[in-house]
């Protein structure tokens, strides 16, 4: 046991790029000692730093930080509820910036801690989207370009672009769309792009699901002729079981996971091999703890890594997601919304893009930092959601 303990923890909000980030610092009794880890839940921030700084930093005060078994298994317990999203989110950030300490004091990056590298960098996807089949099509050029060769077509993004809805008078503000037509187009949308671009690159779709269970079925079907890398959240964790129809009737690679809290969510898809990618928001899950002990489940049945990286992900959470990704050896692909100069600037040693890849730095822990008079400078904005208020034609709400 060492004579380190752990001082204090405490959230810090900031929005560099616009977007709602939440990042644990975890301090103890040596002052240059401290460990930073994601807990970002850009659409309930406050619940996240209470959560974190009422209940999770009294609890730990005085305690080994070296024991991260120990310690997430008493936080996850602790408030004897489990498994939602505000707890798991700020566990995460605990958990990432005990990682962070833990190769800090063994002047090793954390990858090394897992086991070292099973590559030197991880291969991203990056989005392509437009109003018009030319603006994806153009877009995809784009990334082409970069040398990126896995790449997320949505024409109109999310439920596609809708047109001609008749919605009833004195109906609700929200997102709307029409799962027919966005499924009509999602073919016309992959027809345009194997056409003009050919067979050179990886293609992904995300339906978020939009759809309804049986037409998420057609829609894998109608996928399989044009060979995705993979098709993601076709349907809702609460319509899981129809994972089994979807693969007696089709080989469209599934993508699964973004809105996982709870290990029976995915535990059942992954022994009956009925995903091929597991998807996970790691902070939605708990941290890096947990995401390493999936990674090896879904290792043994032949699912791969495809961790969630999108914008309300801080650098802190992509560098933990490249940290697995090097270290796992059933790594898949990794999603890669960016990270702006802003981010780079107020998050130094933050992971590089170059060709396609994401690279780590070889520093000890996540190798970063976090410039808190900087961060200070772009405050978070509490407000109403609006992207998450879905709805189909007839005004009724829909998941997002």
């Amino acid at each position: 046991m060492s004579n380190i303990r752990i001082r204090k923890v405490r959230a810090i909000l900031t929005a560099p790029a616009g977007i709602n980030l939440i990042v644990v610092k975890v301090e103890t009794n040596e002052p240059e000692l401290y460990g930073l880890g994601c807990a970002t839940f850009a659409y309930r921030e406050l619940a996240v730093k209470c959560m974190v700084e009422d209940y999770l930093d009294p609890l730990l005060v005085g305690r080994d930080p070296a024991d991260i078994e120990e310690l997430w298994q008493l936080m996850n317990n602790n408030s004897y509820w489990r498994n939602g999203p505000v707890e798991n989110n700020a566990i995460s950030g605990v958990d990432m910036a005990l990682w962070d300490i833990k190769g800090k004091m063994a002047k090793m990056p954390v990858y090394d801690l897992m086991g070292g590298k099973c590559r030197q960098a991880a291969a991203v996807y990056r989005h392509a989207s437009g109003s018009t089949l030319e603006e994806v099509e153009e877009s995809v050029r784009k990334w082409m370009d970069q040398k990126v060769r896995h790449i997320r077509v949505q024409w109109g993004m999310y439920g596609g672009k809708a047109s001609g809805l008749n919605t009833p008078p004195g109906s609700s503000a929200g997102s709307y769309y029409c799962p027919d037509q966005y499924v009509r187009n999602t073919v016309k949308l992959m027809e345009h792009i194997r056409t003009n671009i050919g067979d050179e690159i990886e293609l992904l779709h995300d339906t978020h699901e939009r759809i309804p269970a049986i037409q998420a079925v057609q829609l894998a079907k109608e996928m399989e002729k044009f060979r995705l890398f993979f098709l993601e959240d076709i349907l809702s964790p609460e319509q899981s079981s129809w994972f089994e129809m979807v693969r007696k009737n089709c080989t469209t690679p599934i993508a699964m996971g973004e809105l996982f809290n709870n290990p029976k969510e995915w535990d059942y898809l992954i022994a009956n091999r009925l995903i091929d990618f597991i998807r996970v928001h790691i902070t939605q899950i708990g941290g890096v703890t947990p995401a390493r002990k999936l990674a090896v489940l879904c290792e043994a049945f032949g699912v791969r890594t495809a961790w969630h990286g999108p914008g309300d992900v801080s650098p802190v959470g992509h560098m933990g997601n490249v940290h697995l990704d090097l270290a796992c050896h059933n790594f898949g692909i990794q999603e890669w919304a960016g990270i702006n100069d802003v981010l780079h600037e107020v998050f130094p040693g933050s992971p590089e893009l170059k060709d396609g890849y994401a690279y780590a730095n070889d520093k000890p822990g996540w190798g970063m930092d976090l410039n808190e008079e900087l961060a200070a400078k772009y405050p978070c904005e509490n407000k109403v959601t609006t992207w998450t208020q879905t709805r189909l034609p007839d005004g009724s709400l829909h998941t997002p």
